[in-house]
């Protein structure tokens, strides 16, 4: 992909040769995340954003320590799903001022960890309550709460829907007023509303709409809220481009968009912080798997490149990680990028299934056993997201170069 240099037909990631960064992984397949691109595109987020907008990270995207480690002094603050990502968080060095926790499921345990660590927990269903209560009094310390809403809107063309209609996640939008009033009576620490309506968009006017949609519904909640609204959680929703077709997101809408919400915001909800909640959008396009080939086969005239990796590391670019019909990632052969002879190859791992294949029938230069495959845009819901102990095979590695 364009945001990696080569030289002599060679990838290059964090600078050095693919081949020398293998080598100095010690195995494959690894993960490496590039810290520059990583910089790079945090720092160009920042040039457009309104300076008033908090830029958070959505840790689960990539939860790697020293990936976090790096972010949490690129970004405002850190938002996560369970208390194995706040010690990650917490070890990072994360202020816990600027940290929330998310999820449908919150165990008694994880909302008394998030009080004493005194985090904001936003909260998704009247269950969370009374532990919160519980919490708050035991530990002497006030438990700092929002609400996440599931509105009854949805983000338009998004790749998976969090919110509009029957949702496991947030409390209904009409319910919200009820919770408000008892988040009251208990006497928590009231500061906002968390609205993530979808993820993985391109559609930039989608994006506007739905957070146009997210600051009437914050307005319209704040009237039944204990105590003025300190931060309203806009959510995320940028998408990269992953396959064929798929046009790069067009950013300066947002921008507009974003500086018109900050000023309703300051008259409407005023002393109110808006958040972006960011993920995939900051990470992927940094990230490449790397597998080696192991065998090369031909069965009935096609060609398969069999390499030491495969779904158990990469869920996603197997096709099974959300996908309706399976597209193929960008993948290459990260030694050969300037071979003149092609083929076409699949490219499958070592598991004893069908469904582990990284790339169908792709066009790729011709590889033998020991060259490079290269999955890119993998700095997100790779191997977190993936099956690592399915059929007992090594497990990979990441590093951040």
């Amino acid at each position: 992909m364009d945001q990696f240099a080569q030289v002599d037909g060679e990838l290059l990631v964090g600078g050095q040769r693919l081949s020398h960064l293998a080598e100095r992984v010690g195995q494959t397949p690894f993960y490496a995340y590039d810290r520059a691109l990583i910089r790079a595109r945090v720092l160009a987020l920042r040039d457009w954003l309104p300076a008033q907008i908090r830029l958070h990270y959505a840790l689960k995207a990539n939860p790697m320590p020293a990936l976090v480690g790096l972010m949490q002094g690129l970004v405002d603050g850190v938002d996560l799903a369970s208390a194995g990502e706040l010690k990650t968080a917490l070890d990072a060095g994360v202020d816990p001022r600027h940290i929330s926790l998310a999820g449908p499921g919150k165990r008694d345990i994880e909302l008394r960890q998030a009080v004493a660590a005194g985090v904001l927990v936003n909260m998704e269903s009247a269950r969370e309550l009374p532990l919160l209560q519980a919490a708050s009094q035991a530990l002497g310390l006030p438990a700092r709460v929002a609400v996440r809403v599931n509105p009854e809107f949805e983000l338009k063309s998004s790749g998976m829907k969090m919110g509009g209609g029957a949702k496991p996640f947030g409390v209904d939008e009409a319910q919200v007023p009820e919770l408000l009033a008892h988040i009251g009576r208990a006497g928590l620490a009231f500061e906002g509303f968390h609205v993530y309506a979808g993820s993985q968009n391109l559609h930039a006017t989608s994006i506007c709409d739905a957070q146009q949609k997210t600051l009437d519904l914050a307005v319209r909640l704040a009237q039944h809220a204990p105590s003025a609204v300190k931060s309203l959680n806009l959510g995320g929703g940028f998408g990269v481009p992953y396959f064929p077709g798929e046009l790069r997101l067009n950013v300066h809408p947002l921008r507009n968009n974003l500086a018109a919400l900050v000023q309703r915001a300051q008259t409407e909800l005023p002393g109110a912080v808006l958040v972006l909640e960011l993920g995939r959008y900051l990470v992927a396009e940094a990230g490449v798997y790397v597998a080696r080939v192991l065998d090369r086969k031909v069965s009935h005239g096609q060609v398969f490149l069999v390499t030491d990796g495969g779904m158990h590391h990469h869920l996603a670019a197997s096709g099974n990680f959300g996908q309706v019909l399976r597209k193929n990632y960008p993948v290459s052969i990260g030694n050969r990028l300037n071979a003149g002879e092609t083929e076409v190859a699949s490219v499958v791992g070592p598991l004893c299934t069908p469904l582990d294949l990284l790339a169908d029938r792709m066009e790729l230069p011709v590889a033998q056993v020991g060259d490079l495959v290269v999955v890119y845009q993998s700095g997100a819901y790779g191997a977190s997201a993936s099956p690592q102990a399915f059929l007992g095979h090594p497990a990979c590695v990441e590093v951040l170069v």
